[in-house]
């Protein structure tokens, strides 16, 4: 059940924000192995001046943050899979990879209400966390 956030500094149109989340998306089905139907994935594009990063990238206008909020649990070796993941499949979307940032913040189930409001360590996920 992760939940995804992409934020990019400049407008995309359609199609492209589209393929953008999709990347991301699968990056966490391929890394985190989740369910392909589990899918929360959200962007926003700031303007130029609300998204200040380094003035020493080539291409500052695809300056790309990926947050992940996620259940605590997965390795350092799922994370590094998701980091590489992610860069791998946005560079084909014309994104530099480095100028990609990943960002995991990982959140103890107890303190992930899930949708009816039951906590998620006391729901059957449907997968593993510990992976």
């Amino acid at each position: 059940m992760p939940a995804a956030l992409i934020e990019v500094r400049r407008a995309y149109t359609v199609d492209e924000e589209v393929a953008i989340m999709d990347a991301v998306h699968a990056a966490l089905v391929e890394a985190f192995r989740i369910p392909p139907e589990d899918r929360d994935v959200r962007l926003i594009a700031h303007a130029p001046h609300r998204f200040a990063c380094s003035p020493e990238l080539a291409r500052p206008e695809l300056r790309t943050l990926v947050t992940i909020d996620c259940f605590a649990g997965r390795s350092a070796e799922a994370k590094r899979a998701l980091y590489a993941a992610v860069v791998d499949r946005l560079e084909p979307l014309g994104i530099p990879r480095d100028h990609v940032t990943t960002i995991v913040h990982d959140i103890p189930r107890e303190s992930w209400g899930l949708m009816g409001g039951i906590a998620a360590s006391d729901h059957d996920l449907g997968f593993d966390v510990e992976i």
